[in-house]
């Protein structure tokens, strides 16, 4: 399989979030959606970067983007780590590993690499994160999708 490009149709995907609901990406079409692939529940820098969206997350509700973050633990695992940090955005559970590998975020064999997808509302690539400041990360992301909106 090629890898993604800005442009590309976005790889559908249905996957279960930690609250036991199923996100399919054809039910946002309209609408813009970042998702943000991650190696592993309750890691420092997976934390920062989860706490990062979640501390901006009221400003991607305001603009209409969904937030889904994304790795291969089950919804138990993300259950915890979502309790634990007070995450207010779906983590979707890819334990089949199906959606990493269709966008190319799982090249290392043993988690998720750490890549950010920003699909537009036609359901196109927008931009793609392959460097990510975890701290920084959720700012970078709505200012991609702000350059993109205009």
């Amino acid at each position: 399989m090629s890898e993604l490009k800005v442009g590309d149709k976005a790889p559908s995907f249905s996957m279960q979030s930690q609250e036991g609901r199923t996100y399919t990406l054809g039910d946002y079409k309209g609408k813009w959606v970042v998702l943000y692939f991650y190696p592993k529940d309750d890691t420092p820098g997976c934390t920062k970067e989860a706490c990062s969206f979640r501390d901006h997350y009221s400003k991607y509700q305001k603009l209409g983007i969904q937030v889904f973050g994304v790795s291969i633990d089950n919804t138990d695992s993300h259950d915890a780590f979502a309790s634990k940090f007070h995450l207010n955005f779906p983590l979707l559970a890819d334990t089949d590993k199906k959606v990493s590998l269709a966008y190319g975020a799982f090249g290392n064999g043993k988690y998720s690499d750490r890549y950010t997808f920003v699909i537009k509302p036609d359901q196109t690539i927008g931009h793609i994160f392959k460097k990510v400041n975890v701290e920084a990360h959720a700012d970078e992301v709505l200012a991609a999708i702000e350059k993109l909106n205009h």
